[in-house]
């Protein structure tokens, strides 16, 4: 089976990020590709190394703010 991935952010310099889940283990981590000029190596990382790694780039803003859209829908279903 495929993986199901979202497109986290993809930057000017042509690296993409994306949130990835595994559907036979359940797993989610971040795929990230990098530019040709780079390699274009795909890289997996772990949901809770990604956030620590220390950078707050676009690519990291972004899954926060997916990550707070879950509370805001749950939010909207109970009408609070």
């Amino acid at each position: 089976m495929a993986l199901g991935t979202r497109e986290l952010y993809h930057s000017p310099n042509s690296d993409r990020w994306q949130l990835a889940r595994d559907p036979v283990s359940g797993r989610v981590f971040i795929k990230h590709e990098s530019n040709i000029a780079a390699g274009g190596r795909i890289t997996d990382i772990e949901i809770g190394a990604f956030l620590i790694g220390g950078r707050r780039g676009p690519e990291h803003t972004e899954l926060l703010r997916l990550i707070g859209t879950l509370t805001t829908d749950a939010d909207d279903a109970q009408g609070t």
